[in-house]
């Protein structure tokens, strides 16, 4: 296998780990530098130039993109993606993970914790917005800050709306977030890879410092995740398109409370105090999945005018309730069952004998038509009159 590592800092530890474990798995990997490629768009023909010549064939690549050349990044990621090279990391899911507000968006659709969070733009919404998270102390984050940078503990109302006023002056976007007084200065960080938790720690912030980055002068320990933080961890980074990330958490009360997916997560703090050769679970991953690439059954399967890939929605009361699939009718309609979802569990095939429960998630290929029939009266009636709304 020919691997593509796209760093600027070949030297750093997380780039020179990732190298030496690949280099002793007999993977073939060279570290190019994000900014020396140049993108040639003709019709059928997607190229890439690198220091000015034509860019080797490579069999994956993993994204090491840094967030001020994100933008630039992500487009050499299209590329490589149109050019059918396997990416560790979509370009899709490095630009939901940088902007803090559009991840938290993304993450705030789905059944997992995190703390309560708003975004004002407007001066006279400022003093409500932070009575909407519970008031002060509150968390001020700037929308594109690293390693701790930008994050703002505010104990007074006054002092939050100064420091948000001051922020806005100079055109910087904020977000106003409850701080979770229980964590104490302490969050969890979960490497995931793949549909796996291949790391954890956590970081524990000293002195005065309310914020744990290590970068901040915060100290790591080893810490053994129980199943909900898991399983909240690869979630996260799932629903963020990432295939290898560092998801960071806070220990809430409620339990796990998601602060940020990030797709470049480094390797020196969590290597170090867990022992774990984590680069080499990320190199095996991606060797995995070029010897075993993934179908896009989107692409694979939508083939035909009037056919799609949904997930389908089973609520209490469905007509589907206590029916096996078989007894459902929906092959009957043109709908194939692909994975059900059952809580955290994904049932892949499931069995024609499987009972449909109330809750149950249905990724399903069929007719479009069909699947629309199977939303309830009141659910369709309810997102009919949203997009009414939205049409005013």
């Amino acid at each position: 296998m020919k691997l593509a590592i796209l760093s600027r800092s070949p030297n750093c530890y997380s780039t020179s780990r990732l190298r030496e474990a690949a280099k002793h798995r007999g993977v073939d990997a060279k570290v190019l530098n994000t900014l020396k490629f140049a993108i040639d768009l003709d019709t059928g023909t997607p190229r890439l130039y690198y220091k000015t010549k034509v860019l080797s064939q490579y069999d994956a690549v993993l994204p090491r993109i840094g967030a001020s050349i994100t933008y630039f990044g992500t487009a050499v990621m299209r590329q490589f993606e149109q050019m059918g090279v396997f990416c560790a990391n979509s370009s899709t899911g490095i630009m939901n993970s940088r902007d803090k507000l559009r991840s938290m968006q993304i993450l705030a659709r789905h059944n997992l914790g995190i703390p309560t969070t708003t975004f004002a733009r407007d001066r006279s919404d400022v003093l409500p917005a932070i009575e909407r998270v519970g008031g002060a102390p509150v968390i001020i984050k700037l929308l594109e800050g690293t390693q701790g940078v930008g994050v703002i503990l505010a104990e007074t109302v006054k002092v939050a709306e100064a420091i948000i006023e001051t922020m806005q002056s100079t055109k910087q976007n904020v977000l106003i977030q409850k701080f979770v007084a229980e964590s104490k200065g302490r969050d969890i960080r979960a490497i995931v890879v793949g549909d796996e938790v291949v790391a954890a720690m956590r970081r524990v912030a000293q002195g005065q410092e309310f914020r744990s980055n290590l970068h901040r002068g915060g100290r790591t320990e080893v810490v053994k995740l129980d199943d909900k933080y898991r399983e909240t961890a690869v979630r996260a980074a799932q629903i963020m398109g990432l295939k290898i990330a560092g998801v960071d958490m806070l220990e809430g009360k409620d339990g796990p409370q998601l602060l940020e997916v990030n797709s470049s997560p480094g390797l020196e703090g969590i290597e170090a105090a867990t022992k774990l050769d984590v680069a080499g679970s990320i190199i095996d991953y991606i060797s995995g999945k070029v010897s075993f690439p993934e179908v896009d059954i989107r692409q694979r399967l939508t083939v035909s005018r009037g056919y799609d890939v949904a997930e389908l929605h089973i609520p209490e009361g469905s007509v589907y309730v206590g029916k096996t699939i078989e007894s459902s009718g929906l092959r009957d309609n043109d709908i194939n069952i692909l994975s059900l979802y059952r809580g955290n569990v994904v049932i892949p095939n499931p069995n024609r004998s499987r009972v449909i429960e109330p809750g149950d998630r249905l990724l399903c290929f069929g007719k479009v038509s069909s699947m629309k029939e199977m939303i309830p009266e009141k659910t369709r009636t309810k997102r009919k009159k949203l997009a009414d709304q939205n049409k005013k």
